[in-house]
């Protein structure tokens, strides 16, 4: 069969995958969700879920410095990827000798085209129909704050790095009614003391990763912006576009319910 992936790269695969490499998180997780574990040869150090199976998994590296002789070692016939956390060069290599899936994934709707895409090309579709499904109906009881409320939401120290438009969280932002007060901007721009005070947002969310905000550092904002909410969020569930997506809505549900602006 010949699939297209969310890049537009064509892939022709003979037969189901039986030794899949992932290069993301969240889709490593999705994969063994997808009953797809005993075919996952190898992940990143960053694969951190399911905890108790990726234990003992092969590592090729991070998601952004690939270890290219444990990959030929392990001989995939199917590596996946995305466009925003591998980086290009790396993959480009990879496409020379291997058949790699991307995804590239800005909206709720992009992650379950992929989450399907991949139980097709896996032989999983049952399985991946089945939790989109559950997806879609999670996300279509969550209520939105209302009014809106003007958001900061941070992933980085030291420089302060924050969430523009143009990805993932920013529209699980949206779907939370938390409106980005930093969306004129593209990506992850880096923000000073001064533009955040200028923004004023009324809710600040600090996420825990990729830096490991803790409720020591609200004190840091607090004195930037007294009049706001501080809150340090799982940034799992904001950021990770694979199975996790199942358990979003509930947690988005309760962050918005103790949110006091």
């Amino acid at each position: 069969m010949t699939y297209t992936d969310q890049m537009g790269h064509q892939l022709s695969l003979p037969q189901l995958p039986q030794r899949i490499v992932s290069l993301v998180p969240s889709q490593t997780e999705l994969l063994f969700d997808l009953g797809l574990g005993d075919r996952v040869v190898s992940l990143t150090k960053f694969c951190i879920h399911p905890q108790t199976l990726v234990k003992g998994k092969p590592i090729i590296g991070g998601t952004k410095n690939f270890h290219f002789d444990k990959i030929d070692a392990l001989q995939p016939d199917l590596i996946i990827g995305n466009k925003e956390e591998n980086y290009k060069e790396g993959i480009e290599q990879l496409q020379q000798k291997y058949k790699v899936w991307m995804s590239d994934i800005y909206t709720l709707e992009d992650a379950l085209h992929m989450i399907r895409q991949i139980g097709e090309i896996t032989g999983s579709q049952p399985q991946a129909e089945k939790l989109s499904a559950s997806i879609v109906a999670g996300f279509a009881q969550l209520q939105p704050a209302q009014p809106s409320i003007k958001t900061a939401y941070f992933i980085w120290r030291k420089p302060y790095m924050a969430v523009g438009s143009h990805n993932i969280i920013d529209h699980m932002l949206q779907r939370c009614g938390f409106s980005n007060v930093f969306s004129e901007r593209s990506r992850y721009p880096e923000i000073s003391p001064e533009q955040l005070r200028q923004a004023a947002p009324q809710l600040i969310l600090l996420s825990s990763e990729p830096y490991p905000f803790k409720e020591k550092h609200i004190a840091e904002f607090q004195e930037l912006c007294p009049q706001a909410s501080i809150k340090v969020v799982d940034g799992e569930m904001f950021s990770w576009y694979g199975s996790r997506l199942a358990k979003a809505p509930a947690y988005f549900r309760q962050v918005i319910n103790e949110v006091k602006v």
